[in-house]
């Protein structure tokens, strides 16, 4: 076998592990995961599984840096568009936004993450930093970008990027991680994005006026 093929197959088989991590931590929280249980659903030793990650603590940080690479891609990667107005770009940010963080792989992770902050206060760390972190600083690059086009004015881009994402959140979300309302609807995650891109348009905007929200859907 050459040495690409060897390597393929590694990481083939580090993603299969994540894999199967990912679903022991989701149902049995971290602290009740054990490499033994993760071992037995890859189907291998716990030697075989320490082969690629030293400790069951590199493990949840390999699935949380995985994880939040994919979130923020998914919501940033290819949605920041210099050549279109503001208010389209931030609209269609906000809505992929907010269906992702209710998309339950993202609730989850978030939970657990919560969950260990206190005892593992370095893997909240690593999940910021890798998840919510990254989309931040690429919203700040775009918002720098429309501030030298004279579309916006902010004086602080990262704390305007900050703000806008903290808007499309609101309160709903909190209320839904704390397991007391249902997920929002469709038409409730437009009406929210319109909401959070109106508000800020009015703090920050210069040549495009604030869009205008869609009435209120009702909520639970």
């Amino acid at each position: 076998m050459s040495e690409l093929a060897t390597h393929n197959r590694r990481d083939q088989r580090r993603d299969f592990i994540l894999s199967v991590a990912r679903e022991v931590f989701f149902e049995e929280g971290y602290s009740a995961a054990s490499m033994s249980t993760i071992a037995a659903r890859v189907g291998g030793s716990k030697g075989t599984l320490y082969n690629y990650f030293k400790n069951k603590e590199e493990l949840f940080k390999a699935h949380i840096e995985q994880q939040c690479a994919q979130f923020a891609d998914e919501i940033f990667g290819t949605i920041l568009i210099d050549d279109q107005p503001v208010t389209e770009v931030l609209t269609r940010l906000g809505e992929r936004y907010l269906n992702h963080i209710y998309a339950d792989w993202a609730v989850q992770n978030f939970r657990l993450v919560i969950a260990e902050a206190r005892r593992a206060p370095e893997l909240a760390r690593i999940f910021y930093a890798a998840g919510p972190a990254v989309g931040q600083d690429r919203l700040a690059t775009y918002l720098e970008g429309a501030k030298r086009r004279g579309q916006i004015a902010a004086a602080d881009c990262h704390r305007a990027a900050s703000q806008f994402i903290a808007l499309c959140r609101a309160d709903h979300h909190f209320r839904f991680v704390l397991n007391i309302v249902e997920p929002p609807t469709a038409g409730q995650i437009k009406v929210d994005a319109a909401a959070a891109v109106s508000m800020f348009m009015a703090a920050y905007g210069l040549t495009q006026a604030p869009i205008t929200p869609a009435p209120p859907a009702p909520r639970p």
